[in-house]
């Protein structure tokens, strides 16, 4: 691979590293509050790739495509705790995971039989396609939205976190949640909370990762939810900047190795990911950042 294949393709990897850091955050909150890893979270990536492609499909305006599609994984996130996990609050972390697994295959399920078990294309849209040439370099502008969204959600959620009170509600459930129900903050209140902010996280992920590529079928959120959850593991259980490190440096990963002209290497391309993995965690056991309970 030569230097300018090599910085093309982080420039990619930084395109889809976003993606996977604002779905890590997601998880990574979960976590940190309630030990779940909630792995039908990949499922609001999809249910936001349906009403993407419905409200495309009827030629509805971005302007309204947006909010829709962030309204509706923002609800979804919410029914999920409502239906699934606030009936199995307390139980212990391996109900919690099952219940997360069975969730996503009966979504997928519903997607199958309610819609269609094949990719249905999103309609086409031109500046997704757009780029610029930058010297040898080239930078599509849905890679340059991407990135400028994702960094403009981190600034936004930081200050959420530290500004308000919910915010601030949600870190000190992190800590410590046998304390927030001694300063009588509603802990309902405050799950609640921490899903549909992972349900809109992971509408923004969808808007920007559908937009790119083009299509979406009932298993198009399982791929980047296993990457996701990679990223937080990477980083450091539970630590939302290190959800964010580890889903950038898995984007880059994973272009870099993608781009390498190796039929070998190609053939165990995801392979390959995974031991880069294990063998930054035998060096790193507590993550790249460090394992924590809180989000500050």
């Amino acid at each position: 691979m030569t230097l300018h294949e090599f910085v093309q393709q982080c420039i990619n990897g930084l395109s889809l590293g976003s993606t996977y850091a604002l779905l890590a955050l997601g998880l990574a909150m979960l976590f940190s509050i309630m030990g779940l890893i909630n792995f039908a979270h990949g499922e609001l990536l999809t249910i936001g790739g349906y009403v993407m492609w419905t409200l495309l499909h009827h030629d509805v305006s971005w302007a309204l495509v947006v909010p829709a599609t962030l309204l509706a994984t923002t609800l979804a996130a919410v029914a999920m705790e409502r239906i699934a996990f606030r009936p199995l609050r307390g139980a212990s972390i391996e109900t919690l995971l099952v219940t997360s697994f069975a969730l996503a295959f009966f979504i997928q399920t519903v997607l199958q039989i309610g819609v269609s078990a094949e990719p249905e294309p999103i309609a086409h849209t031109g500046w997704s396609d757009r780029g610029y040439s930058v010297g040898p370099y080239t930078i599509g502008l849905i890679q340059i939205i991407t990135t400028a969204v994702t960094f403009a959600v981190l600034v936004a959620l930081v200050v959420f976190l530290r500004r308000t009170l919910l915010g601030v509600s949600i870190r000190a459930a992190a800590e410590d949640f046998a304390v927030v129900r001694l300063m009588g903050i509603p802990a309902g209140r405050v799950v609640v909370a921490a899903f549909a902010l992972s349900g809109l996280l992971a509408g923004i992920a969808s808007l920007l990762f559908f937009a790119s590529a083009g299509s979406v079928s009932p298993t198009s959120g399982t791929a980047p939810v296993v990457a996701a959850f990679i990223a937080v593991v990477l980083g450091g259980l539970g630590n939302l900047a290190g959800a964010v490190v580890g889903g950038y440096v898995l984007g880059f990963a994973d272009q870099i190795l993608a781009a390498v002209h190796s039929s070998t290497i190609l053939q165990f391309h995801d392979a390959v990911v995974l031991a880069i993995l294990i063998g930054l965690l035998l060096l790193r056991p507590q993550g790249l950042v460090g394992r924590s309970r809180g989000l500050a």
